[in-house]
């Protein structure tokens, strides 16, 4: 089995990787990849992008968003993650077992001391109870791959920010994560494992996989990316894991309601937003102001549904005329942004 360990932090270039080397046949399955990220959301499939994500905390921190072609929830990494992913013949492997696939993942941590790792649930990887890395599986022209995350020192309060999705009353028929009580593996491996960074851990697992002393060992096994893969996979980085479309268009269509009592009024937004663009809008309220709030609405219909569009629109107009006593500002923050 080879295996591939990604040199970039770009988890859009790395799907992109994985998915160009599942499909070029320029790597016989099964082999593997490992790559560690910058600060990242990668939602499911199938999934409302905003409904999974604090669209504000993200933007402010720089959080890369992305969409993957794999189903499952959304997964929070920073660069105390580390991710793997397997790719094998579809006909040798029973989707959704993860299990099986994961097993040499597994050992290799028993065999660093992390001795109640286990595979449970349909597709989780716990330890006392707690989750440390979630796996998603996609299958295509006969080959398979199952990738996942593996928590070893992950902010886990960035976890909780980025993810919490704000109060707003959202509606629509995408597949909600569920929320399970995470951890780092790192506190429960042997002591001359806790030491590391992330990428040594990286080079320690591959070592246990392999079998092999020494990390010089095991680049024997390793494939090296060509010119011609780097420029299949930049294609495809551009086709869908940074085309807004892909990763905000591709949501199910959804209703979302901002709501907010301001001691010039109240101000009511229920948006229906459809292939990432809003369709719909109505804004009630109790506000006063010599406008005709079917202006704002029909200025904001049609573009898409993310702050920095919606913030472009709002600032070019006289708020004041419609929300008399209100902040321009905070009008922009209701509207722009979930809360």
């Amino acid at each position: 089995m080879r295996y591939i360990a990604m040199k970039t932090d770009d988890i859009r270039t790395n799907l992109a990787t994985e998915q160009y080397l599942m499909n070029s046949g320029k790597l016989e399955p099964p082999f593997m990849l490992f790559y560690i990220e910058k600060p990242c959301i990668i939602v499911g499939r199938n999934q409302n992008t905003l409904e999974e994500i604090n669209q504000k905390y993200c933007q402010e921190h720089n959080i890369t968003i992305t969409r993957r072609l794999s189903g499952g929830g959304a997964m929070y990494q920073d660069l105390g993650n580390m991710c793997f992913s397997f790719v094998v013949q579809a006909d040798k492997q029973k989707f959704g077992d993860f299990k099986s696939l994961v097993k040499p993942v597994v050992d290799a941590l028993h065999e660093m001391g992390a001795t109640g790792a286990e595979v449970t649930g349909r597709n989780d990887i716990v330890i006392n109870g707690k989750k440390f890395s979630g796996n998603a599986m996609y299958s295509r022209n006969g080959k398979t791959f199952s990738h996942g995350t593996l928590m070893f020192d992950v902010n886990t309060d960035s976890v909780a920010d980025a993810l919490n999705v704000p109060k707003d009353k959202i509606e629509s028929k995408g597949i909600k994560s569920v929320r399970s009580r995470v951890t780092n593996i790192k506190p429960y491996l042997k002591p001359e494992y806790q030491e590391l960074d992330t990428y040594q851990f990286r080079d320690e697992l591959i070592k246990k996989i392999w079998g092999v002393a020494t990390i010089e060992e095991a680049k024997a096994y390793e494939y090296e990316l060509t010119a011609e893969d780097q420029a299949g996979i930049a294609e495809i980085e551009q086709k869908l894991y940074k085309n807004w479309d892909w990763v905000y268009g591709k949501s199910p269509e959804f209703s979302v309601q901002k709501r907010k009592h301001f001691d010039g009024g109240t101000i009511d937004a229920r948006f229906q937003v459809e292939e990432g663009k809003i369709k719909e809008l109505k804004i009630y309220g109790d506000f006063f102001g010599p406008g005709d709030v079917t202006e704002l609405e029909d200025a904001l219909r049609g573009q898409e549904y993310t702050p920095d569009k919606m913030i472009a629109v709002l600032t070019k107009l006289d708020l004041g005329k419609y929300f008399v006593g209100i902040a321009q500002e905070d009008v922009i923050d209701l509207l722009a942004y979930q809360h």
